[in-house]
């Protein structure tokens, strides 16, 4: 049966494709809260600007993680995607992680109809069908693999339908889809690895909740979109 929704699911989504950021058109901000073990460590912001057939998409982030006071992990980010109707046309992020500097440039090659990428991690080309890995957009859950938005790297996954729940978020009830989204190769080292839960408010297109497990029990949820 969870394969037969999951199935239906795609079935809805591919024919709506098109529509995209469509989807999108009545957001100005979406604002996400970060929590690690229960307590809010930061957030991640994302802001839609709309100019006829151009949407472009910025992304703020920034997350401290302390223990008996001293700063033992550290991310500041900030990325900007550039969309031609539903077409990904660039993107390019800078993040501060402990003091380390990673980045990415993504350039859509028409030529080529790939995607050229210089990151942090990989440096290279990439298939039109990858999408970035920011939580706003629901084309992550349709992807067969995905580029890092802080280093370039591209993560192949595999994405399972769990099941339809209801979940409260700042007092307020919400009909979901739950989803795991895991690394397609679950060899590679525990860090390197995706391994989420993401609960889909089918809805308003939107991404509610996203929880993982590393150094502590992580959580991104949505506070206010508007």
């Amino acid at each position: 049966m969870k394969k037969f929704s999951f199935f239906i699911f795609l079935i809805i989504y591919s024919f709506n494709s098109n529509a995209h950021m469509a989807h999108y058109n009545k957001f100005s901000k979406i604002e996400m809260e970060i929590l690690r073990d229960g307590e809010v460590i930061g957030y991640n912001y994302y802001f839609f600007k709309k100019d006829s057939d151009n949407t472009t998409v910025t992304n703020q982030l920034k997350f401290t993680v302390k223990l008996l006071g001293a700063t033992i992990f550290e991310v500041e980010s900030y990325g900007e995607e550039k969309y031609n109707k539903d077409k990904l046309i660039s993107y390019n992020s800078k993040t501060r992680q402990n003091k380390k500097d990673k980045y990415v440039h993504l350039k859509f090659n028409e030529k080529e109809n790939k995607y050229d990428i210089n990151g942090s991690s990989y440096k290279g080309s990439a298939s039109i069908d990858n999408v970035i890995g920011n939580w706003w957009s629901h084309r992550i859950l349709q992807t067969k693999s995905q580029i890092s938005p802080i280093s370039g790297s591209i993560k192949e996954q595999v994405v399972t339908f769990i099941g339809k729940e209801k979940i409260e978020l700042y007092g307020k009830t919400h009909d979901v889809e739950r989803f795991k989204l895991t690394s397609k190769d679950m060899s590679i080292p525990k860090d390197k690895q995706l391994n989420f839960d993401i609960w889909f408010d089918e809805k308003n297109n939107l991404i509610l909740k996203v929880t993982y497990s590393r150094m502590g029990n992580w959580e991104y949820r949505v506070k206010k979109f508007e």
